[in-house]
């Protein structure tokens, strides 16, 4: 009732109101997260007109941010006639965060990645942090990340990583492994066009190492490669979330596209690659969340056993192995209801039912290739997620994934955060 009657006073101040202004933006329940900060990125700010869209832009904008659980205003009358405080309550998110992933590799020896992030550094929304990962061979990755550093538009986003693993490689229906090192420094510059529409462009500088250990061999297929490789990215974000908490309601749209060179065009030509996500969420009475993600990719066709896409538990088809093949051209839809299951203070139980979908295109093949039965992947499966309301990202999922369609496989598939 108390609710009811503070949303119709609020209604009907807004409507006395229609030339109101803001006398001051007040920030209240934050602690390590700067006042200046929230000011810095909303919209609502002293002197300008009291609009309840442009607030209700705001919150939602402050809901995305990684150090915040929830917010939600209070708008007040101030000294002068016609102006109002308005209040931005902020309930905070505890934001370093370590993470822990273990799994088998593809030789079902043990294997982990131990990493430590700082999700609001200063107190500005800046991530830095790392992992160390132990797969076969040792891994490490630095990443700093700030989308407000400049401006309310303008940010940058610097990535260093050292990984190396054993990966297989597919050709003349064979597979072998090889050693594979990739080293990169990577710069991005960050730009929020306005509250939907996002950019990030830049640089990534890498070295490519492949090294055969075993399985089979081929002429055409060297057993050693090295090369320095150019990347030239950019990022395209169309963003209408709206976040509850582990709730999510709404649109997105990622597009990527990278153009990548050599300097040993004769080894690895250049290359172009690029894939959008689609993701559609839609809330279900006061548990349940449906979620869905649509994956289109296309890459230079290449006839090559490198080639960019890849079908993998960890990526985009629960259950079915790790790294098992690869293509030039991809078609991913996975779909998921999700229902919370048990929920009280900062502790939430969901359970999941899920169906993962795809196929690829072969390297050097055509597009007839994704209604191949070889090629089509379908597996369904079921989950959990264990989730901390109050720590970001903090959601442990365990998936178990069952194939479905021909030469099909089954098994569980560990991680943190949502799998999309």
């Amino acid at each position: 009732m108390k609710t009811l009657i503070a949303l119709l006073l609020l209604i009907t101040t807004f409507a006395q109101a229609q030339d109101a202004t803001v006398a001051d933006l007040k920030v209240q329940g934050h602690k390590k997260l700067k006042a200046s900060f929230v000011r810095k990125i909303s919209n609502i700010k002293t002197g300008v007109k009291l609009d309840s869209a442009v607030i209700e832009a705001d919150i939602k904008l402050l809901k995305r941010l990684p150090s915040i659980a929830h917010a939600y205003y209070q708008v007040f009358p101030a000294d002068e006639e016609n102006t109002y405080n308005v209040f931005y309550n902020i309930e905070e998110n505890f934001t370093i965060i370590p993470s822990a992933n273990v799994y088998t590799t593809n030789d079902d020896e043990f294997a982990y990645r131990l990493g430590l992030y700082e999700f609001n550094l200063f107190g500005q929304n800046m991530t830095f942090g790392g992992f160390y990962q132990k797969d076969i061979y040792d891994s490490y990755a630095l990443n700093f990340r700030a989308p407000y550093l400049f401006s309310r538009q303008l940010g940058l986003a610097v990535n260093y990583q050292d990984l190396t693993t054993q990966e297989p490689v597919f050709f003349d229906n064979t597979t072998s492994d090889y050693k594979y090192n990739n080293e990169s420094i990577e710069v991005l510059g960050l730009f929020q066009l306005n509250f939907n529409n996002r950019f990030e462009f830049g640089l990534n500088y890498f070295t490519e190492d492949y090294e055969y250990k075993s399985g089979a061999t081929n002429p055409d297929v060297p057993l050693e490669l090295r090369v320095h490789k150019l990347l030239y990215k950019l990022i395209y974000e169309y963003n209408n979330l709206n976040y509850d908490y582990q709730y999510v309601e709404g649109f997105r749209s990622i597009f990527n596209f990278q153009y990548v060179t050599s300097r040993n065009e004769s080894q690895l030509p250049a290359f172009l690659i690029g894939w959008n996500d689609f993701q559609y969420f839609q809330r279900f009475g006061n548990k349940g969340n449906w979620a869905s993600r649509l994956r289109l990719g296309v890459a230079t066709n290449n006839d090559t056993p490198f080639a960019p896409f890849s079908v993998d538990n960890n990526l985009n088809i629960r259950g079915v192995g790790n790294t098992i093949d690869r293509g030039t051209a991809a078609i991913v839809l996975n779909t998921e209801y999700r229902h919370t299951l048990y929920e009280k203070d900062w502790f939430s139980l969901q359970g999941n039912a899920f169906i993962d979908a795809g196929s690829w295109r072969n390297p050097g093949g055509d597009f007839g290739d994704f209604s191949d039965s070889q090629n089509i992947r379908v597996y369904p499966g079921v989950g959990l997620r264990f989730i901390h309301k109050k720590i970001f990202n903090a959601i442990f999922r365990i998936d178990y994934g069952i194939g479905v369609t021909e030469n099909s496989t089954q098994g569980l598939v560990f991680g943190i955060g949502q799998y999309f």
